[in-house]
């Protein structure tokens, strides 16, 4: 499985971001998709995460600023809508793409600067 991520970059506090992760490859396997950040000396988090059959769960901290939804037929692009954008956003986010047993798949990060 390949993940390709899109759609970082410097945005001011308040304003708006759209990434995108595209996988490609043995897609049959996976159960579910999700983003995960690092911020420079921190732990990397899952920020948001989907299944196959739409469920989702959110980082406290980003609960009603961030929507994560999957609107390709068939479920291999996944997209993170992150509104009211924080300082505190700042960080690397990576695509994550998981199986049921366990084996993991991981994008190349995008850089998310929340900067004025």
């Amino acid at each position: 499985v390949q993940l390709q991520a899109s759609g970082g970059g410097l945005v001011q506090p308040g304003g708006s971001l759209r990434l995108s992760c595209t996988m490609s490859g043995s897609t049959y396997t996976i159960y579910a998709m999700g983003w995960y950040r690092q911020a420079a000396g921190k732990q990397r988090e899952l920020v948001a995460h989907i299944t196959y059959d739409d469920s989702k769960e959110y980082l406290d901290s980003v609960k009603g600023r961030f929507t994560i939804s999957r609107v390709n037929a068939n479920k291999n692009t996944v997209y993170l809508q992150m509104n009211s954008l924080k300082p505190e956003d700042t960080a690397v986010y990576y695509c994550n793409a998981s199986t049921k047993w366990g084996a993991e798949y991981w994008g190349q990060g995008t850089q998310v600067t929340v900067s004025s």
